[in-house]
């Protein structure tokens, strides 16, 4: 991302916490089966690197470089790669709509939850386009939709507020169901567009209890609490309402959350 970010939250601890339970098992599977050890691989927007890092251990031959728009997460991103011995990738503050990377410079370019936040995901896409090596890959994943169990009023107004909010700060929430669509805006040809879905699944025990738990650090302590407010999109006491809300979601002990994500792998 970039000075161009809409990002409706930051990199406070409870937003690192969130990212820092993404890895390449469950969240770039499709991408996986496309990898070779030697490939040269750009991760953009990065955060605490645990995807960036996962990547590094399927390219052993290759390197992968992790960037982010802002220098606050990349410390924790070195610091995971360096404790897991990682020791092909390297981290840097970079701008996706400017890469700081001569033309066809990586075997794959990727995103994971980046265009939804940036306020011209086709500029992004063609920048990406541009540092990917000819017959490489251009891969993006981003969430589609969400839905749980059982029925909450709370969760349904915090849907509501995130969408409401995004919107106002110029994001795109939720594409996932239209970034083949800016793939083919952005210059790839329609048959190079390849397309599947993945999802997210919080059901077990642990997992209900890791989501219900972060959600309200997240309502609550992230800068979307301020854009919230200060925009008029709601009170601090119906973030309160909504952080109670997913308190007692989780403790359900049938609760269930899914995000469904839209992929693609786009051949340069």
């Amino acid at each position: 991302m970039s000075k161009d970010s809409v990002y409706v939250s930051d990199h406070s601890a409870s937003v690192l916490a969130t990212h820092s339970w993404r890895t390449a098992r469950n969240s770039i599977p499709y991408l996986i089966p496309h990898l070779k050890s030697n490939f040269k691989i750009l991760d953009i927007g990065c955060g605490p690197g645990t995807i960036t890092t996962d990547l590094a251990k399927l390219v052993p031959e290759g390197h992968v470089t992790g960037v982010e728009y802002k220098p606050e997460p990349l410390e924790n991103a070195r610091a995971l790669a360096a404790e897991q011995g990682v020791t092909n990738i390297d981290f840097q503050v970079a701008d996706i709509h400017n890469l700081p990377f001569e033309n066809g410079s990586f075997d794959v370019v990727h995103v994971h939850q980046v265009l939804q936040h940036i306020r011209d995901p086709v500029e992004g896409l063609r920048e990406m386009k541009r540092v990917a090596k000819k017959g490489g890959i251009v891969a993006c994943r981003e969430s589609a939709d969400m839905t749980w169990y059982p029925q909450s009023e709370g969760l349904t107004k915090w849907k509501q507020l995130y969408m409401r909010v995004a919107k106002a700060r110029g994001s795109n929430p939720h594409p996932g169901s239209r970034i083949h669509v800016w793939a083919k805006e952005a210059g790839f040809k329609a048959e190079d567009v390849k397309c599947s879905v993945g999802t997210w699944l919080y059901a077990s025990k642990d997992e209900i209890e890791y989501w219900s738990g972060i959600w309200p650090k997240r309502t609550l302590e992230s800068s979307f609490r301020d854009f919230a407010i200060e925009g008029g999109h709601c009170k601090q006491e119906d973030l309160r309402d909504i952080a109670d809300a997913w308190r007692q979601w989780g403790q359900d002990e049938d609760a269930w959350f899914t995000v469904l994500h839209g992929e693609t792998i786009c051949k340069v």
